[in-house]
């Protein structure tokens, strides 16, 4: 696949590059490259993305980068069996677990929740930093939902890191899950609060929580632009049939 001229491979990650150092000088730079074009389409191009990593994965699949580079790209697409084989390479090369959240959300998606509740409770939890330990608080709560289970969900995202008002970059996700889980629990004026509070706290927009917000106080947005055209065509329409009535007399 090509790849643009600007794409150099000397934008990816120290660490990484710094794996890649295992590779001849050509293949690392080409692995590379392939990289970064992952990590520029994964969002607006999963698809493409995931072609990039294939072709990585091909030239490099012993290097851990590469198979979770893979194994993000396939998760994007859906293809979750995929993913988790890679995360699970990944996480063999480097003995690290900071893949465990993603891991057991892939558990979720191939429709096996009460694995992904088992992998909450195991000790891989307790290694996990503060972002990978609320991480897998929200993959936990998910899979409760999954199984029916919305008030031992709510339960679930119930923490320190729900009730502090610092604001990191994991809680605007966090605020949004536990008032999405109150307004499916029936519990309207609780779930507006939080969806306020999540508003707060998410400046990049990430989450659709001023809609839902809007939603719930009855807001209905109108299509400005949408209007104006309608007028307009209603506007030509009198002013045709008024024409057409002219002509009718004179005849």
């Amino acid at each position: 696949m090509p790849i643009p001229d600007d794409v150099t491979g000397d934008e990816i990650d120290k660490d990484v590059r710094q794996e890649l150092l295992s590779l001849p000088k050509t293949l690392a730079e080409d692995v590379a490259r392939n990289l970064v074009m992952v990590a520029r389409l994964i969002d607006e191009d999963p698809e493409q993305a995931y072609a990039y990593s294939r072709i990585a994965l091909r030239l490099a699949s012993r290097v851990a980068a590469v198979r979770e580079a893979a194994g993000f790209a396939a998760y994007a697409t859906q293809k979750y069996a995929e993913a988790l084989a890679e995360f699970r390479a990944a996480k063999r090369m480097t003995g690290s677990v900071e893949l465990w959240p993603v891991m057991a959300d892939c558990e979720r998606g191939l429709g096996r929740p009460e694995r992904a509740m088992a992998m909450a409770g195991e000790p891989e939890v307790q290694k996990l930093d503060k972002a990978g330990q609320v991480e897998m608080r929200l993959v936990a709560a998910g899979a409760r939902r999954d199984m029916g289970q919305i008030d031992a969900a709510i339960v679930t995202l119930q923490s320190s890191e729900l009730a502090s008002n610092a604001v990191h970059p994991w809680t605007p996700r966090l605020r949004y899950a536990y008032a999405d889980a109150l307004l499916a629990a029936g519990r309207e004026d609780e779930a507006r609060e939080w969806f306020a509070k999540t508003v707060e706290a998410d400046k990049d927009g990430s989450t659709d929580a001023s809609d839902r917000l809007a939603e719930l106080d009855g807001v209905e947005f109108v299509d400005a632009l949408g209007e104006d055209h309608d007028a307009d065509d209603a506007d030509e329409t009198a002013d045709l049939d008024a024409d057409d009535e002219g002509s009718a007399d004179k005849a």
